[in-house]
């Protein structure tokens, strides 16, 4: 078992005890993960630092949340002496991704992955996507579900790593990262443009063939 080796202060509590601060209700939509922390039903992996669970509304085929145990609010609230975690968290999402997709590859599922986190998360509590890269899923509805995992919206977990390393913490663009949900639809595999996510959709099909 990994043990914690991160500083415990205001934003490293256990989730349980999260409130949402202009809500002030443990169980508010935006607290769903801290809940989901301690629900085996979902679990796929836990140790002392972090825990693995399946993503409710997976916007692929595999798509998987690597959480640390204590509270963290976001990327931004990340400092160099989360550095252990981050790479530990990284090390499990990888193992398990490769266990998941061996599993899985008797169902022909594709299982390249990705990584990493959104630079302005809608649920709190940290939370790393192992995501793989066909985007086959009905939980994949909207143009903002789609750039908020192909764009540099979504920040690879390496380069979380090399930004704390470098700086001690990572800078958010907010009003750059919001503009991005809103570009158009583009394969992330050949860079086609497409109007709609249902044509985007069918021709996501043409890359896991």
């Amino acid at each position: 078992m990994a043990s914690a080796s991160y500083s415990t202060d205001f934003k490293r509590k256990n989730p349980s005890d999260y409130t949402n601060g202009n809500q002030n209700k443990k169980n508010h939509w935006s607290t769903v993960l801290s809940t989901a922390l301690e629900d085996e039903s979902v679990r796929v992996y836990k140790d002392d630092l972090c825990t693995v669970i399946i993503d409710k509304f997976p916007k692929a085929r595999i798509h998987l949340l690597v959480m640390p145990n204590q509270y963290i609010a976001d990327v931004k609230s990340l400092n160099n002496t989360d550095l252990p975690l981050i790479k530990h968290m990284l090390k499990i999402a990888k193992e398990v991704a490769e266990k998941t997709a061996a599993k899985a590859n008797a169902r022909g599922i594709f299982n390249e992955f990705r990584y990493g986190f959104h630079t302005i998360p809608t649920l709190a509590l940290l939370h790393m996507h192992v995501i793989s890269q066909d985007f086959i899923s009905n939980s994949l509805k909207t143009k903002k579900h789609w750039n908020s995992f192909t764009t540099n919206y979504f920040i690879d977990a390496s380069e979380v790593i090399d930004e704390l390393q470098a700086n001690g913490s990572v800078r958010i663009d907010t009003t750059r990262m919001k503009k991005l949900l809103d570009e158009d639809l583009k394969c992330h595999r050949c860079s086609n443009n497409f109007a709609t996510m249902p044509k985007l959709k069918q021709h996501l099909l043409t890359h896991t063939s």
